[in-house]
Formats: C-alpha cells, structure tokens, sequence
C-alpha cells in the first residue's frame, strides 16, 4: 500500500507547521486516526466473534439506537434467524447469545458513525472558519469522501452473507480493509506534516552543489526504499484480511512448517493458479506467513543499513521503533497461530498490523527532513 502522490510529495504543511493556529488541526486528525485504529481493532472482533451479520439491514439514521424493548429484541432476532449463517451455524442460538453478537455490530457501525461526525464537523468548522491551508482542503475533503464511501462498501460487505453464503465475501471483506488503511494512511501523513517543526534551510555557498530534491539520490533511495517497505506491510495486512475471511489461522497451527511441510499439501487446489491466494485455506496462510516473514527480514536489512549509514537522529529513532514494531507483530502473528486464534490474542495482532504501518509511516514522513540530504544511500 502506497499513498497517493499528491499527498506523499506535498510539503505545505511543514512550510506552516511553526503557526499555532495549526495546531488544532494536527491534534484532530490525530484524533481520528486513533478512532480509526480503534474502528479496525473493533472490526476485527466483529469479525472473530461472527457477528458482523447479526445486524440485517442498514439504516444509517434509524439505526443509531438499538432495541430499546424485549419486542423490539425478538424482531432483530427474528430477521437473524432467516439468514443461512444462523441456519447452519448458530441454529439454536438464546436471545442472549444473540444480543452479545448484536451488540458487537452496533458497536462497530455506532463507532463507525462517531469517526464521520469526528471528522465531518471540525472539518466543515476549520473550511468554514477559512483556517485549513488551501493545499489540504482538497485531500481532506477527499478524505472525507472516503469516510462515506467506506460506510457503503461495509453495507455491501455485508451483503455478500445475507443470502447464500454463512460468512461475507472475504474479497468485500479484504475491499473494506484496505479502504480503512487507506483512510487511516492519508490522515495519519497530513497530521505529521502539520506536526513537523520546520528546520531551517541552510544558505547555499555560492558554487555549492544543489540541495536534492525528493526522490533525487541518496535520500530518493532511502525514501522508495521505506515506500517499498510501506507497500509490503500493507499487502501482508491485506493477505492477513483473506486469511481472516476464510478462518485460515484455524488450521495447520503449527509453526514454522505447516503440518510438516514447507509448502502445505493442497496449496493448488483451484484453476486458474491464482485463485488459490484468494480461496484455498492452506495457500491463503501460507501466502500470509511468507509476506509476515519477508516483511520482518525486510525491516531488519532496513534497520541494520539505518545503522551503517548514521542516520540522523529522527529517522534513526523511527526506524527502532520499526523494527520493535515488526518483531512485535511477528510474535503476535506466530502466537496467534499456535494458540488457535483466541480473540484478544487476534484482535491484539490485527492492533500490531496497524501499529507496524504507523511506525513504516512515520519513519517514511521522517525521511522528509532536511538533514536527510546529507545521508548517504542505503546498502540493502
């Protein structure tokens, strides 16, 4: 995952960061990456615990509060009990198992809700108060557009397992996950470049070679480089989504073969080849574990050139707490495996997923600084 152009290479906000009245601004896209990252962390016990289906229908403005009678109750439950998931999975189920699945859903579209107020209303403020610098009101506005585009992809995610299927469609599934990083990336970006303190630039001595620009050089190379590494994280995560919509961490808990074997028996199963990464359990785990671990040897050849090139001091302290980042989430990953997928152990390994994104993200933002020009390239 890659973020987009315009906003990778725009560098008013660190031309401004020095004005307080930004501030404001930086601290509440902060805020709504942390709900964001809440929102996945959410969304992923939804998931583990099935009970993303619990909720039949979508009402965006009814629905906001629950049922609120023992009438009201029985209804929810009864719409519940005409879709193939309670048929085959839950036949049987009490009214109070029905409300705990229930109530993780509301959680999560009610959480859902709360990030589109947290974000539409400061932003309509900051636009309207003519306080967001002309730069960033279109990406933000974009951003925004997202928010709702995100809510209508859940929807039809959703969908996918009211009629024929017991679980959603792990390609909707997979979709609303990389629009939630997506989202998450962008705004998490525009806040460092608010955040950054500017350093002021050097005078250039008369003869002296030009200052390099982004993507020029030593520094070029060490910024595709962390590009690179963003885009690794990001697909592991999203090999992670298909391996959650098949409940592929159930089998095959063995580490590091799978059931003895390097490649697992069954891995091409299906015709055309390619479908096996998107539908075959045993390719789908496996396809997950050969991503985390190219992405934790990735992380340390990225540190250990870090450290033979002296980085300066920011992107040196990011790419520590990268590395942290990633050995973290390999752990969690592997003890997830072993364990059989216990949900507070899967919800705090899908929470390092996005902690390791966050880190690759600040450590590409880090990369960003002037001081950067001096450094010499990466030996990777």
């Amino acid at each position: 995952m890659t973020l987009p152009t315009a906003i990778t290479d725009a560098r008013p906000p660190a031309a401004t960061a020095a004005d307080e009245s930004l501030r404001p601004i930086a601290l509440w896209l902060i805020v709504c990456c942390a709900m964001i990252f809440l929102m996945v962390v959410i969304g992923g016990v939804t998931r583990l615990t099935r009970s993303g289906l619990s909720i039949t229908e979508w009402e965006p403005i009814t629905g906001i509060l629950p049922p609120l009678s023992p009438a009201a109750w029985a209804a929810e439950f009864a719409k519940y009990q005409h879709i193939p998931q309670y048929r085959v999975i839950n036949l049987g189920m009490s009214l109070d198992d029905f409300k705990t699945i229930y109530l993780w859903e509301y959680v999560h579209r009610l959480w859902g809700r709360l990030i589109g107020v947290a974000y539409g209303l400061p932003f309509l403020y900051f636009a309207l108060r003519r306080r967001l610098p002309r730069p960033l009101i279109a990406p933000l506005a974009g951003i925004l557009a997202l928010g709702f585009l995100q809510g209508a992809l859940g929807w039809y995610m959703v969908t996918s397992g009211l009629a024929t299927r017991v679980e959603v469609s792990q390609y909707r599934l997979v979709a609303h996950l990389a629009l939630a990083l997506l989202i998450y990336a962008a705004t998490l970006w525009i806040a460092l470049g608010l955040l950054e303190s500017p350093s002021p630039a050097p005078r250039e001595r008369e003869g002296s070679a030009p200052k390099a620009r982004e993507g020029e050089g030593a520094p070029g190379r060490w910024r595709r480089a962390a590009e690179a590494l963003i885009a690794l994280i990001g697909l592991t995560m999203l090999a992670g989504g298909f391996t959650a919509g098949l409940h592929a961490g159930l089998v095959d808990n063995t580490f590091p073969l799978m059931d003895g074997s390097f490649v697992p028996a069954g891995y091409a199963q299906l015709h055309p080849f390619i479908r096996n990464w998107f539908e075959t359990i045993p390719a789908v785990q496996f396809d997950h574990r050969l991503l985390a671990e190219t992405t934790v040897a990735a992380v340390l050849l990225f540190w250990l050139a870090g450290r033979r090139a002296a980085l300066p001091r920011p992107p040196r302290l990011a790419l520590h707490a990268l590395l942290a980042a990633a050995i973290l989430q390999f752990s969690l990953g592997v003890a997830t495996l072993l364990l059989v997928v216990p949900i507070p152990l899967a919800a705090a390994h899908q929470a390092g997923g996005l902690l390791l994104l966050t880190a690759a993200i600040v450590l590409r933002h880090s990369l960003r600084r002037p001081e950067m020009d001096r450094a010499p390239a990466p030996a990777l």
